[in-house]
């Protein structure tokens, strides 16, 4: 196999008292062990606002430690119940701290957040130390799930990802597919040199 690049995700696994950093880091050294100069990237849950979990993941041999933050605060609520805004700011803050590992996370739009709230995301996201970040439209995936509240016209997204760059984040790409892992590899490697 010639893979050269491979994200590792996870459902939330709150059933672990470790939210499954342990199996984080067993995935994390196998890999290692069988490809050692694969770049790897990891999408976390939260584990349960556990910062020692957290920082074990985050100080794996890894490139790349993702943990998306979604929405707005204002829209935790509604968008991503049993979430919490500040936990996983938390969590992006404790993996820069703990790590050598780029920070990435992903927002959705289109769910009815203003510009004076995306503002302060990118704000947030900047000071927690994120180097990549992904924003793309919000597509209702279940009827019991939000309705989209708007969809952006394509040029939006060019100015939100400025927008992102422009308020300290290094890396923004933006589009109305673009998803976490939508071109991931591409993504790092121009911070990389």
């Amino acid at each position: 196999m010639s893979i050269r690049y491979a994200i590792i995700t996870s459902v939330t696994r709150d059933d672990l008292p470790d939210g499954g950093a342990s199996h984080f880091a067993r995935v994390v050294r196998d890999i290692r062990a069988a490809l050692p100069a694969m770049s790897i990237e990891l999408l976390v849950p939260d584990f349960g606002g556990k910062e020692d979990a957290v920082e074990s993941v985050a100080a794996l041999p890894i490139q790349v430690f993702g943990h998306n933050l979604e929405t707005v605060p204002s829209l935790y609520p509604l968008v991503r119940r049993g979430a919490d805004y500040n936990r996983s700011l938390d969590v992006l803050r404790w993996a820069r701290a703990a790590g050598s590992a780029m920070i990435k996370s992903g927002i959705m739009v289109g769910l009815g957040e203003t510009s004076e709230d995306v503002a302060r995301l990118f704000d947030d996201l900047a000071s927690a130390g994120v180097g990549i970040l992904t924003i793309g439209q919000y597509l209702q995936p279940a009827r019991e799930n939000v309705p989209v509240a708007r969809y952006l016209h394509p040029e939006e997204f060019e100015t939100l990802a400025q927008e992102a760059r422009d308020r300290g984040i290094p890396v923004a790409h933006a589009g109305p597919y673009v998803r976490s892992s939508y071109l991931a590899e591409a993504l790092y490697r121009p911070r990389v040199g």
